[in-house]
């Protein structure tokens, strides 16, 4: 229960962490870190030690209301391209990607400058949306961008357990704005994605803390 506890608290104090889902899913271990703090240096670092996707990680009812749906849901309205959202994962039943966006004040989008204030800016307008404000999401973001939204499941982690629900479910334990970044750390070696083992040293070396995620379904259930 340690572990945990020490997972909450550096969240709640902003602070980065890795967060492994489990053997039987994608078996990846995620850098994950709260979207309101975010900066520059954080994006560089993910980019850099983790080498996966830069994912914006939003609770369901907040995309429910900002209108932003899963991308396979508008694949399938499309009679041409619907076929490509019937897809063949391996370790789960649906995929979590909804649009791609970059803020409107950005440039390219891609900078580590423009990541980092695109995804506080997600941040900012889902704890609007969240405590009732009226709010245009169209006025502030635009679509494809660089930053790719990810939409927990409706149920959290009665639904599914992937990266996206075991990152919110974390930020909720810790009573934060439940929006977090997250990207998986590669191994340029291999070609695969980095072991747990590997992980792990590399939270000692820089003085994370690497929580599992049985050890955040186990403590949401007992809330």
């Amino acid at each position: 229960m340690q572990n945990i506890k020490d997972a909450i608290d550096a969240i709640r104090n902003d602070r980065m962490i890795l967060l492994y889902d489990a053997a039987d899913r994608e078996g990846e271990t995620d850098f994950m870190i709260p979207a309101r703090s975010i900066s520059p240096q954080d994006i560089a670092e993910m980019r850099i030690y983790g080498g996966g996707l830069l994912c914006a990680v939003i609770p369901d009812a907040a995309a429910e209301r900002l209108g932003l749906p899963f991308a396979a849901d508008i694949l399938r309205r499309l009679p041409d391209l619907a076929h490509l959202a019937e897809g063949d994962l391996h370790y789960d039943t649906r995929s979590s990607f909804s649009l791609w966006v970059n803020h409107r004040d950005t440039f390219t989008g891609i900078p580590d400058r423009d990541r980092a204030l695109t995804i506080r800016k997600l941040d900012e307008i889902v704890e609007s949306t969240l405590n009732g404000d009226a709010v245009d999401f169209s006025s502030e973001f635009r679509s494809p961008g660089h930053v790719a939204v990810l939409r927990g499941a409706k149920d959290l982690l009665k639904e599914r357990k992937g990266q996206t629900e075991l990152s919110i479910a974390l930020a909720e334990l810790a009573g934060i704005n439940p929006v977090l970044c997250i990207c998986e750390m590669l191994d340029s070696e291999t070609g695969y994605a980095l072991t747990k083992e590997d992980a792990k040293k590399y939270a000692i070396k820089n003085d994370l803390v690497f929580v599992e995620g049985e050890e955040i379904i186990s403590g949401y259930e007992k809330g």
